[in-house]
């Protein structure tokens, strides 16, 4: 063979592997191509999993909210009931919030958050929880139960509890103090009663009876109150303890090593779609950015601040230390927001759950003798979870009902009835419910 015709042949060679190799290619092409148009249609003409769950707002929810996105004839009617029902109980300013099926509905603020100022309510305004925190901070317990960082049937104080500071354990002078569990605080059955006033709300009295200077901190008070007996064996009996739960918030920060705030932000609210949830302040200047202006009844009278000042205060601003309540009772935020919460932790698919199934169970589970659930006030089987809070200059109400429905209220202004505000108002939600639900658009707010 001569040199040209090796050169000759050689070329042929190559051009007729270029010619497979762009061959080859093509095809490729095309099949990827064929592949992810078939993909592209089934996913858009089958139901998966991302449509019955949705995921984290991308705007903070109290960043997109407003009165304006309920306005229209649908809403008019039950509004004004709304309003009439409020000006009957002397509500200076609150907000509705209805969800169904894990969607937010119907986010509205009603009257005024600065009365003064004729600043009108908005559904993305922050207010006090009171009680309702006690919900939180137990969803954060079962949060470090799912992080295997505590049992429920861990002890609480001793040289093997979780509260094991000998600083707490040389007050102890009721043995029974050993076998307080975690659960039993979870359900108010630790044995503290509040025969000597509820320690959480005394604050005034127990610096006198203890000559103390300045208010006691969790530490301090925790040495003087450990020294009083239990009011009942833990176990066998039951009384609603605000310091049960503030020794919750105490566990919660030693197990996590975090300070109670940030691991409920870090691990339970931010996961749950909620930004704009803290701890409250006391005073007037203390409030959080967007936070309401709170009200007494008509008729209420100023008392002795807390730290013993000798000053004469509004009871909503300055009877107590709110900040010192933690868990029990000092958290903030909007009633959208909090409807988030709720939606985490329902067992409903829309929106994804921050707990395991399991856990949102156990904290459900009905009890006996009208005992208390994990968190909630009670979940009877086939009527509304209920959890409601109550503190000067401010009242909360959240429904959470079989049917898919979560009903949330909270006001600025103190009620003059006490628990007949709630009542009244789980009354007043039923007829609602029975007369415009069925024709309430359908929407989803958190999207």
């Amino acid at each position: 063979m001569s040199i040209q015709n090796f050169y000759c042949n050689l070329a042929i060679m190559k051009r007729r592997k270029l010619r497979k190799k762009r061959v080859f290619i093509c095809c490729l092409i095309l099949c990827l191509g064929i592949s992810f148009t078939i993909q592209r249609c089934v996913s858009s003409c089958s139901p998966h999993k991302a449509e019955s769950q949705d995921t984290l707002p991308k705007a903070h929810l109290n960043d997109s909210l407003s009165n304006a996105l309920t306005e229209g004839a649908a809403y008019h009617e039950m509004d004004s009931l709304v309003e009439r029902y409020l000006k009957r109980w002397e509500i200076n300013g609150a907000q509705l919030v209805i969800t169904r099926n894990d969607s937010l509905l119907y986010a509205r603020g009603f009257g005024f958050a600065d009365k003064e100022k004729g600043i009108t309510m908005e559904p993305n305004m922050v207010m006090r929880f009171a009680s309702v925190s006690k919900l939180i901070t137990a969803v954060g317990i079962m949060k470090l139960y799912e992080m295997k960082k505590l049992h429920m049937g861990d002890k609480v104080f001793g040289p093997k509890g979780i509260l094991s500071d000998t600083t707490f354990c040389n007050s102890i002078k009721d043995p029974r103090y050993y076998n307080i569990t975690v659960e039993q605080l979870l359900r108010h059955q630790a044995g503290f009663n509040n025969y000597a006033g509820d320690p959480m709300f005394s604050t005034r009295y127990i610096i006198m009876q203890n000559h103390l200077s300045t208010p006691p901190d969790h530490k301090t008070l925790l040495r003087i109150l450990l020294k009083r007996h239990l009011g009942y064996t833990p176990g066998q009996g039951k009384c609603y303890s605000n310091l049960g739960y503030m020794l919750l918030s105490e566990i919660i920060a030693k197990k996590s090593g975090m300070k109670y705030e940030d691991f409920m932000q870090k691990h339970v609210l931010h996961p749950a779609g909620c930004y704009d949830m803290h701890i409250a302040g006391t005073y007037y200047k203390d409030r959080r950015p967007n936070e309401v202006k709170y009200y007494m009844h008509q008729g209420s009278v100023n008392v002795y601040e807390y730290n013993n000042s000798g000053r004469m205060v509004p009871r909503c601003y300055g009877e107590n230390d709110v900040p010192r309540l933690e868990g029990a009772g000092a958290w903030c935020g909007s009633a959208a927001e909090l409807s988030r919460l709720i939606a985490s932790i329902d067992g409903m698919p829309h929106v994804k759950d921050i707990l395991s199934k399991k856990s949102v169970d156990f904290m459900t589970q009905e009890q006996p003798d009208h005992n208390f659930s994990i968190g909630w006030n009670y979940t009877a089987k086939g009527k509304p979870w209920i959890r409601t809070g109550s503190l000067s200059g401010t009242s909360a109400l959240v429904l959470k009902y079989p049917d898919g429905q979560c009903w949330i209220l909270i006001t600025n202004t103190s009620t003059w009835k006490g628990h007949g505000f709630s009542n009244d108002s789980m009354a007043f939600f039923e007829k609602l419910r029975a007369k415009y639900m069925a024709n309430m658009p359908k929407r989803d707010l958190f999207i």
